[in-house]
């Protein structure tokens, strides 16, 4: 008898484990709203004042935000929208450090992601994923046969839907935490269009790992920090710029192609990016990205913590052109702390911010 009780414990045991190994997995459709919108940036909003020092800009850090063009520029960028595009989707104080990165996509393994894309530019543009899978129609870069349209190019004024789907590779890896960055830009003419603003993050976490808004479950503050000189004279609107400028603009003198090489994270210089704000002891989780050229050799440094990147200890990491890296601090002292590039040029030109520990 209970013998026979075993056998039937086990059967039933076995049938419960391949029902639920054969259950498909829920997958999650995440929708986004994604336009491209022309805007006056400004990389350096509390001039004259440099937020580093609390005082006046030197003269050599005035070549970079008055000199030329100065600080202000059109350009390109990345914003959410409401369904539909009823209305620009404000950030949050949370989102506050992005500056002039577009919205992060998040998803979890085995999800869906839908982006909806409207083009609110002069200019094709597109959003070019990376990590993630995805057809040739929603690539969103223009190559191959068949047209700009087959890869999701967008002409002036129209619209584009992306699908993505994020398997197990789009996903963290083995030596990974439960969750990860990669990047998204325009991918027309991408040098141009990168340089104009048009980038964001995606972030995907663990199977398993993810808050129903996709965030992982293991991590009280997320920051993304993009590490790029964005070189205005290789902009989308260059010409655009240059006929608005009221100063001397010779597209030909190198002391004004200087001027327009901006050394910022996330599009702010001289520690005008705002909103790293975390409390001692949290779990928080850096995402570092790059973009450029050759001269976008970036080594992050953090004052008055250390971080973890795959089990590594360090304080300064390196980032090189659309390359990324995932890293966690648990910030144990109080204060404001230096958060920069370690580049020299880089230091002298503006790639600096603070993070506050309260």
């Amino acid at each position: 008898m209970l013998r026979k009780l075993m056998i039937g414990l086990v059967a039933a045991i076995l049938i419960l484990g391949l029902a639920s190994f054969a259950a498909p997995k829920k997958t999650t459709n995440r929708i986004y709203w994604i336009a491209a919108d022309e805007v006056q940036w400004d990389y350096a909003p509390s001039f004259p004042i440099n937020p580093m020092t609390g005082a006046e800009f030197t003269d050599e850090q005035r070549v970079f935000v008055e000199q030329g063009i100065g600080r202000q520029y059109l350009k390109a960028i990345y914003r959410e929208y409401t369904e539909g595009f009823a209305a620009i989707k404000q950030r949050s104080s949370a989102e506050q450090h992005l500056g002039i990165l577009g919205p992060v996509i998040r998803a979890e393994v085995g999800d869906q992601i839908t982006v909806h894309f409207r083009n609110n530019t002069r200019f094709p543009a597109s959003i070019h994923p990376h990590g993630v899978l995805y057809s040739k129609a929603h690539e969103g870069a223009a190559h191959g046969s068949g047209g700009h349209q087959q890869g999701g190019i967008v002409a002036p004024g129209g619209q584009h839907t992306y699908i993505w789907e994020v398997p197990e590779r789009a996903g963290p890896g083995g030596n990974d935490p439960s969750s990860i960055v990669w990047i998204y830009h325009s991918h027309v003419n991408e040098p141009a269009d990168t340089n104009a603003g048009l980038i964001g993050p995606i972030i995907i976490t663990r199977h398993g790992f993810a808050h129903l808004d996709g965030s992982p479950k293991d991590v009280d503050r997320e920051f993304v920090s993009l590490f790029s000189v964005f070189d205005e004279n290789a902009s989308l609107y260059l010409d655009v710029n240059l006929a608005a400028c009221d100063g001397v603009c010779d597209p030909d003198d190198e002391g004004f192609q200087e001027s327009n090489l901006m050394h910022g994270i996330n599009g702010l210089v001289y520690d005008n990016n705002q909103g790293y704000v975390m409390r001692t002891d949290e779990r928080v989780r850096w995402y570092i990205m790059g973009m450029g050229t050759e001269v976008d050799l970036h080594s992050p440094h953090w004052h008055g913590a250390t971080l973890l990147h795959n089990g590594n200890r360090l304080d300064v990491t390196e980032v090189l052109p659309a390359a990324t890296k995932t890293l966690n601090m648990r910030p144990d002292v109080a204060g404001s702390w230096m958060y920069h590039c370690h580049v020299n040029d880089h230091i002298d030109a503006g790639m600096m911010t603070t993070y506050a520990v309260e």
